[in-house]
């Protein structure tokens, strides 16, 4: 049995260790904000924050994380309203919207590690998290402003 924090709440997983966190969070909680892409840790939409790290869900086992903090976009912010999650709206960044929680949490966790990044540590953090609509200029200026207003 694998105990863990998910967004506050001690969970108990008794089941497949070898299964990916992606789908404990979709399958068996119901958190489906955290999006599937790839499957192979490329794309980023399925981003969650593990003990405050962004980690991609799609490539952690359940095994590994006994004792984990875990932190979905659900988590992120009580009504959505995470500097960043604030600093999206006010940019207007998605298009489609799949990629956005995980690029919301990759984001947030680069704040929380660097609350004043430059533009060149935005672009290499956010580096990894891909947007098929394109919007990484919006990106970029979302999480700069995000960074003025956790500051």
């Amino acid at each position: 049995m694998v105990t863990l924090n998910v967004n506050g709440q001690r969970q108990s997983f008794d089941g497949d260790e070898e299964m990916p966190l992606l789908w404990y969070l979709r399958d068996e909680l119901g958190m489906t904000g955290t999006k599937f892409g790839c499957g192979i840790a490329a794309c980023g939409a399925c981003t969650v924050h593990w003990d405050g790290a962004a980690v991609r869900s799609c490539s952690i086992t359940m095994g590994e994380l006994e004792g984990a903090q875990i932190t979905t976009i659900e988590g992120l912010g009580a009504d959505g309203e995470h500097p960043v999650q604030a600093a999206w709206k006010a940019e207007n960044v998605p298009q489609c919207g799949y990629c956005q929680s995980g690029q919301i949490m990759q984001a947030a966790s680069l704040l929380a590690e660097n609350p004043s990044p430059s533009e060149a540590e935005i672009t290499e953090a956010m580096w990894g998290n891909i947007c098929r609509c394109g919007t990484y200029q919006r990106i970029r200026k979302a999480v700069m402003r995000a960074a003025g207003e956790t500051q």
